[in-house]
């Protein structure tokens, strides 16, 4: 199997839209589509990679925390979850293909993209005109749009809910772009200025997508209608839906699960013996309250464990031109959740909220 044809495999891996009922083919995408597609194939597999690091680094205190089983998309009886967390996944993955497409086509790693200079030479504004090398995020768009909307083959309401957070996801990418400029005049007057557009750091557009994440609407399906199935009544109800919801915002069909506890079929693995944070530098207060957030009000407690950590130490810069260090050990005071003992009952107080978007 070619290197590029894995890499294109392990995308529907990467996105768990691959089921055994109804699979969307990659095999038939290779022989329909342009060959020349193939050439996108590592920056698609790099672009999704990064957008799921995003999303470790966007819950990591949080009950749920973007486990490998968030990949996968599906509930045990096969059927795909639309929480709001996989609307999440859905739009941080999607982003992150069109990012890493967009800032390659940028570094010139595709023969067939180039800057986007559709508007040099026009009046931006005051004192400015469009000029220089923008990121081309049309072609990103175009492309990562072939790849990851052509996981979706269902018509269903789940495949319209990831169609959608999937393009909530590409709309981050445009809306987090930043304004660079260059001025000219005589003796660095600045009397006018040269600008383009550039994509912002992904951690922005992560940022971007995490407040949408706590934002997020739950549609309200007619139930009555949506038994009729593929009908054209219910058809028309997913119609209505989606009729009144922003282009921007993300959507969810199903509340969360209980993050607490473990549930080995739904692939959540619970907080217990998840680390928690409760002293440090420069610690947020949501990341202050990790402890009572992950142990305490999922019925665990706190657990002080001592770890030995080796770090680079006493460094010194040595001419010309090296810096040699010292291993140093020190122990280091670190938090777990743990169950309570079996003779010690539960506290009343304990409560559990796991409705809507606590996580």
């Amino acid at each position: 199997m070619k290197r590029s044809t894995f890499l294109i495999l392990s995308i529907a891996g990467v996105y768990g839209a691959v089921l055994h009922a109804a699979a969307w083919s990659v095999n038939n995408f290779l022989m329909t589509g342009p060959k020349a597609y193939l050439t996108y194939s590592s920056s698609v597999a790099a672009g999704a990679h990064s957008g799921m690091e995003e999303c470790k680094f966007q819950f990591g205190w949080e009950r749920w925390n973007c486990p490998e089983s968030a990949l996968q998309l599906s509930t045990h009886n096969r059927l795909r979850s639309a929480t709001r967390e996989t609307s999440f996944v859905h739009a941080i993955s999607s982003a992150g293909v069109m990012y890493t497409l967009t800032r390659n086509c940028s570094m010139g790693d595709f023969e067939s993209c180039g800057c986007d200079d559709s508007r040099n030479g026009r009046v931006g504004g005051r004192g400015w005109v469009w000029g220089g090398c923008s990121d081309n995020v049309e072609f990103g768009e175009r492309i990562s749009k072939l790849f990851v909307d052509a996981l979706e083959t269902g018509h269903d309401t789940r495949a319209l809910i990831n169609l959608h957070n999937n393009e909530v996801g590409r709309l981050a990418v445009k809306a987090t772009m930043k304004r660079a400029c260059k001025c000219h005049g005589v003796s660095g007057s600045c009397s006018i200025q040269t600008c383009w557009l550039q994509l912002a750091e992904f951690r922005e557009i992560g940022n971007y997508l995490k407040i949408k994440y706590n934002q997020a609407h739950k549609l309200e399906m007619d139930k009555r209608r949506m038994r009729a199935g593929n009908s054209a009544d219910s058809r028309g109800a997913t119609a209505e839906t989606f009729h009144h919801v922003h282009a921007t915002e993300l959507v969810f069909l199903e509340d969360s699960p209980d993050y607490c506890t473990r549930n080995a079929s739904l692939g959540h693995h619970g907080t217990e013996g998840r680390e928690c944070l409760q002293t440090g530098k420069n610690l947020s207060q949501w990341e202050k309250r990790s402890c009572r957030r992950l142990c305490t009000e999922c019925g665990l407690r706190v657990e002080e464990r001592r770890t030995e950590v080796v770090a680079s130490c006493n460094c010194k810069f040595h001419w010309c031109c090296t810096v040699r260090c010292e291993q140093c050990r020190q122990l280091v005071a670190k938090h777990f959740c743990a169950r309570r003992d079996s003779t010690a009952a539960a506290p009343n107080h304990i409560k559990r909220r796991n409705k809507g978007h606590k996580r």
